[in-house]
């Protein structure tokens, strides 16, 4: 690979890196104000997103992120959403939440909810969740306090080449 080739290859995975962190960042800022009240607040953190090659034209993209709810939070619902700049059609987003509170042998946290959602033909997705559940009057919390939310997309690595 020449160095023109090299340079060209490397500022399209800066850009898509970019584009990939902006729309994480807002899809947690949009997560954590959904299932948060007045009382309720997201800890400040960084996103971190890392993309693994599983072949020489598609990846997994994993972003990490950290959630906070509050005890106060009075909202039944949470979801988390986003959109993906090229995503690879036909496969999921998977959605992986853990309680950084209850830690399991062998993890850093313990494991509370997997998910997958379909990603819709404009590259957007969107997964809703209970954060509180009401029967006959008594109210339960399903999340309370932090959480490590992992998602996980299929992209492509080289959206702008042509694949054969």
């Amino acid at each position: 690979m020449n160095c023109n080739k090299s340079f060209k290859l490397n500022k399209e995975i800066t850009n898509m890196s970019k584009n990939i962190m902006f729309a994480s960042l807002i899809a947690s800022i949009l997560f954590t104000t959904v299932i948060s009240n007045a009382n309720s607040f997201a800890e400040p953190f960084e996103s971190q997103t890392e993309i693994t090659p599983i072949n020489n034209s598609m990846g997994i993209e994993k972003t990490t992120l950290q959630m906070y709810i509050s005890k106060d939070n009075k909202l039944p619902w949470g979801f988390v959403e986003g959109k993906i700049s090229h995503y690879v059609a036909d496969y999921p987003v998977i959605i992986q939440i853990f309680d950084n509170n209850e830690i399991i042998t062998g993890n850093s946290v313990g494991a509370v909810h997997f998910a997958q959602t379909p990603v819709n033909e404009d590259g957007s997705y969107e997964y809703k969740f209970r954060v509180l559940d009401s029967y006959q009057g008594h109210i339960t919390k399903i999340f309370d306090g932090s959480y490590t939310v992992k998602i996980f997309k299929v992209v492509y690595l080289y959206p702008n080449l042509d694949v054969v």
